[in-house]
């Protein structure tokens, strides 16, 4: 889309915090907007910005070809859906409402039943980051669809297609996600060990941040691991954490605080030992998180 080209109009569904983010960055970027929520006075600030606010979510969707949706769920999303019925018809639907794969099929599903083209998103961004340089968005589904808004999308951030299955995007945003709030809560154990005995929790964000950053840099290595199924490491061995994650445990106990976090790891370190793979690292124990 070159500087000159006009834009293509944007319905935005859903002005929460995330979704009137979304509809800033496109007005930033020169698409003409329309907006609707079930609150409708939550259009103002978007409607100074020089959006259209739409009093229905059928209007909404009929002002635009693409339309992006972001609400609180995807139980919202198909209650929104179902009351547009056959209006959808030649519309892009671009639901970027956090969901499960699972839902992201049904309401492809849903969509094509319609005549529209569907695609699930994963927004990697909190909505400060929207349109900066750190913010992206994971897209699956109908890969026409994306090909042809690409350069629309953009205006959020980067646009990652993850396939044409609808449900990859969710899989992929679910993926990360977990990957955080794993990170989060062994911040915050940290954090609360160290309460125990009076230390700041300023005094131990900068080692804290350091020592993570550090550890981040074998997540390449783990993931050659994993898809090899070679968990050999010359690194730290089950066994040897096995014997360590006691050390953590009790401590806590002894500090007053709960083992909840940390027992999980410790049933996951014995099976594996059990299952004779003591000499493995880490990854070795992604084989034993299935059900």
């Amino acid at each position: 889309m070159s500087a000159s080209a006009p834009r293509p109009a944007v319905s935005v569904l859903g002005l929460g915090l995330m979704g009137t983010a979304l509809a800033s960055a496109f007005l930033k970027a020169g698409h003409p907007v329309t907006v609707w929520n079930r609150s409708h006075a939550k259009t103002g600030p978007l409607a100074a910005q020089g959006a259209t606010p739409a009093g229905k979510a059928a209007d909404a969707v009929a002002a635009s070809d693409l339309v992006v949706v972001c609400l609180l769920d995807n139980g919202s999303v198909r209650e929104v859906f179902e009351t547009l019925g056959d209006r959808v018809a030649g519309k892009t639907l671009a639901n970027l409402t956090n969901g499960t794969p699972q839902q992201a099929r049904e309401l492809a599903a849903w969509a094509a039943e319609h005549g529209a083209r569907y695609l699930d998103g994963g927004i990697m961004a909190v909505p400060h980051m929207i349109a900066g340089p750190h913010a992206y968005v994971f897209y699956s589904g109908d890969q026409e669809a994306f090909e042809t808004y690409e350069p629309a999308f953009a205006a959020l951030g980067g646009a990652r297609f993850t396939g044409t299955d609808p449900g990859f995007a969710a899989v992929h945003d679910l993926a990360l996600l977990t990957g955080m709030y794993g990170m989060y809560m062994g911040v915050l154990q940290a954090f609360a060990l160290a309460r125990t005995e009076n230390i700041p929790a300023a005094g131990l964000a900068g080692p804290l941040t350091e020592w993570i950053g550090a550890m981040l840099t074998g997540i390449g290595q783990d993931a050659e691991a994993i898809d090899s199924g070679e968990h050999l490491t010359d690194v730290s061995s089950i066994a040897v954490n096995r014997a360590a994650i006691p050390n953590f445990t009790a401590t806590f106990r002894a500090q007053g605080l709960t083992t909840a976090f940390f027992e999980p790891l410790q049933e996951l370190l014995d099976r594996a030992a059990e299952d004779g793979h003591e000499a493995d690292g880490l990854s070795r124990l992604v084989d034993l998180l299935g059900t």
